[in-house]
């Protein structure tokens, strides 16, 4: 597993012209010259992750959301679900430079499944009104503004790692489309330990429609690691945890084909492909600017 971050994170890109927002105190926008450094970023696949290095870099901005610059570089998680995106840095000297960030389409593999239980794929208005209790209690751990706690790579979630993905496939569930897989399956034995991917603090650990017996844990900087389909939990909510600990066990609950772990990350909210952020990408990290 690689111990470098610039081998960790995936940049799938191309580079085009120069642009540039004004600095501060400067030429109006659309008169503003290129600064050096600011290059244009084109076909970013969804759920990937890019860095884009500079100088003195005090903070970042993607869709209005401010944060800390990462070895050196911004950061950027684009979401599953992305379109172009703006992003910007500021640089010491009130510098401010401003991309657009666009996101092209991905090949992501067609997934179809079958599931015994239909009332888990065709859901009666109690279910639907349970699920929708259920992701209203999730979606503020996505906005969570905490100190980062975590390294990167991340830490395996199992022992032993079988080979697992199907991120962002889309999938056909007793034949009709659903929405697009949000993380990585990893199969493996009931009742194999499951891990926490870094130090953080557990935000919600119980038994959900769809994901079954489930824990989130918050490690800081918008980075929520999610473990799904759980037999058994071994913490809950508000429990601080390392790096390593067991935190549950591998099951097949919730709308689950067998035993297996959903090992699923947002990371500033945006829904990104695990592999990159646990070091198992193949992908090399190319440099933007500079």
């Amino acid at each position: 597993m690689r111990t470098d971050l610039n081998r960790v994170l995936l940049l799938a890109l191309g580079l085009s012209t120069l642009t540039t927002a004004a600095p501060a105190s400067a030429e109006p926008a659309g008169n503003a010259k290129a600064t050096q450094g600011a290059v244009a970023i084109d076909t970013v696949h969804p759920g990937s992750v890019v860095r884009w290095p500079g100088s003195a870099i005090e903070w970042c901005e993607l869709n209005g959301r401010r944060f800390k610059p990462m070895a050196g570089a911004c950061v950027l998680s684009v979401d599953l679900d992305a379109l172009d995106e703006l992003i910007a840095r500021r640089s010491s000297g009130e510098r401010i430079d401003t991309l657009r960030l666009r996101v092209g389409d991905y090949p992501y593999k067609l997934q179809r499944l079958t599931l015994k239980d239909e009332s888990r794929v065709n859901l009666s208005k109690p279910n639907q009104e349970r699920a929708a209790r259920e992701r209203a209690r999730l979606l503020p751990l996505f906005d969570l503004d905490t100190a980062r706690s975590f390294t990167l790579p991340l830490a395996a979630p199992l022992e032993t790692m079988p080979e697992g993905g199907r991120f962002g496939s889309r999938r056909i569930i007793n034949g009709e489309p659903r929405s697009p897989h949000t993380g990585s399956d990893f199969a493996a034995k009931s009742g194999t330990p499951v891990l926490a991917a870094a130090d953080g603090t557990v935000g919600l650990a119980e038994e959900h429609f769809f994901s079954g017996n489930s824990v989130f844990i918050d490690h800081g900087d918008g980075l929520v690691t999610m473990y799904f389909h759980l037999k058994e939990l071994f913490v809950e909510a508000g429990q601080r945890v390392t790096r390593g600990a067991v935190i549950g066990s591998v099951g097949s609950t919730g709308r689950s084909t067998g035993p297996h772990l959903h090992f699923g990350v947002r990371w500033r909210g945006a829904r990104v492909d695990p592999a990159l952020l646990l070091g198992l990408g193949d992908a090399e990290l190319s440099f933007v600017g500079e």
